[in-house]
């Protein structure tokens, strides 16, 4: 049996991960289009209005809109139970879309009031995604490693919402708070928002925008990458983990590596190198378990979805190199370490992060298709196999555009060039369309279903 065919298992309705992960495909496309006709954005340094506003488009809209999504598909199915309710994912999604939409609009226009509104509505979008999840890790049969990746994600995406909202009350102003009468509720909420913009004045407005950034990043993304990986690379390539120990290991590492970034690049102390250390072994440990798992692998054959998902962890390599280099004590702020945190970040958003997801996209899609359109017909009817509902041509030449766009886009950044960057993000749209067409080949299936009538008359003659 196809080990794909286990996604199916406890999994919800087809069409709640389907419509996180199109509305996400959408907001790459739309972030990629943007820096093709805005290359200047990472050619000059991050800290401006436009920068943060694309970077939000980016981590909301497509990142974390594609890993609820699959978190909706994946997490019934790593722990083995059902998910607690597609009602509430329903909800979910039309908060988060409302939010992440009006967020990345009020920072390209700065206003920060309204930035502090759009995200209220993510945060409540947040929550129910968090309540959701954590009902159904209290459903799983016995607790796992995964489970531990996920609950210590679910962690860092709660701080994570709660310190951006805390960023942006500090850019605004609260004078109506002592206008307004004690008993009054908005009064209150006001005098509350005034106390966290106090409380993050005390901070580095650049430490507390970086910290901000990390919760994200490896808190959510990268944590669960790792958890989630070590139930699908053994499954995709029929493997198994080869050392437990190894594995708690990575995950716990990580988790204490990301809470001392978190507290020493806010305070701006030089300590950060060293819990930039303890990250980079959480990474290492987990790099040498997935080449142990794919060393036992019987499966030697690997598909395009699963070349792009390792090609992503190989990006860990020099993403971790650059973060030691970032955290060095004392490493002055020129024009030039300027341009290498753009390329830090840009390296883990669309390198790291972006090109893993686009290989599981290959791994869930064609299933999701393939369950809503054929598993009822199974024995009636010929249907497809998984394989025929993409291109594999198309899938080569996808991920080599994204890879060398990349590559390209990152020297581009450190050189501050905006005429090459243009080059390079061009290179990662050429993807992206290849990208669209597979995916609009999968899709096609679900609107004219390509099954046909058994022919079962040969076999019959044959048999006589």
């Amino acid at each position: 049996m196809n080990p794909q065919s286990n996604l199916g298992a406890n999994a919800p309705s087809v069409t709640l991960p389907l419509r996180f992960m199109v509305t996400g495909l959408l907001s790459l496309v739309t972030g990629v289009l943007w820096l093709v006709l805005r290359p200047d954005i990472l050619a000059t340094y991050h800290y401006n209005q436009f920068v943060i506003a694309l970077t939000h488009l980016f981590v909301l809209g497509w990142l974390c809109t594609i890993v609820m999504g699959a978190m909706y598909q994946l997490v019934p199915v790593a722990l083995e139970t059902k998910l607690y309710s597609e009602r509430l994912a329903a909800w979910q999604f039309g908060f988060h879309v409302v939010g992440f939409i009006g967020m990345v609009w009020m920072f390209w226009i700065w206003d920060m009031k309204h930035v502090g509104h759009f995200g209220s509505i993510l945060a409540a979008g947040a929550a129910l995604f968090v309540y959701n999840i954590a009902r159904t890790l209290l459903r799983v049969p016995r607790w796992t490693l995964i489970a531990t990746a996920v609950a210590s994600a679910l962690a860092w995406l709660s701080l994570t919402v709660l310190a951006g909202l805390t960023i942006a009350a500090g850019k605004c102003t609260y004078e109506a708070a002592d206008t307004l009468a004690p008993a009054n509720p908005l009064a209150a909420m006001l005098r509350g928002l005034k106390a966290a913009a106090t409380f993050a004045a005390h901070f580095d407005t650049i430490g507390a925008m970086h910290a901000h950034a990390h919760l994200g990043v490896l808190g959510v993304f990268v944590m669960l990458m790792v958890g989630i990986s070590y139930k699908l690379v053994p499954m995709f390539t029929l493997s198994e983990i080869q050392n437990q120990r190894r594995t708690w290991i990575s995950v716990v590492l990580l988790n204490a590596g990301l809470l001392g970034s978190f507290v020493t690049i806010l305070l701006r102390s030089r300590f950060k190198f060293v819990f930039a250390l303890v990250l980079v072994a959480g990474l290492a440990t987990y790099g040498l378990e997935m080449i142990a798992i794919l060393r036992a692998r019987k499966r030697r054959a690997m598909d395009w979805g699963l070349r792009y998902f390792l090609t992503a962890l190989g990006l860990l390599a020099p993403l971790s190199a650059l973060a030691l280099v970032l955290s060095w004590p004392g490493l002055p702020l020129t024009p030039f370490t300027g341009q290498l945190e753009n390329v830090y970040g840009f390296l883990a958003l669309l390198g790291v992060v972006s090109f893993a997801i686009i290989g599981m996209f290959y791994k869930i899609i064609p299933f999701l298709v393939w369950y809503g359109s054929y598993s009822k017909q199974i024995g009636l009817r010929k249907i497809p196999s998984l394989a025929d509902l993409y291109s594999p041509g198309l899938q080569s030449i996808g991920y080599w555009t994204w890879l060398v766009g990349v590559v390209s886009t990152s020297v581009a950044i450190a050189l501050g060039n905006a005429a090459a960057v243009r080059c390079g993000v061009g290179l990662l749209a050429v993807s992206l369309f290849v990208l669209g067409v597979n995916v609009a080949k999968m899709l096609s299936h679900m609107v004219h279903p390509r099954s046909k009538p058994l022919n079962l008359r040969p076999a019959v003659e044959g048999h006589l």
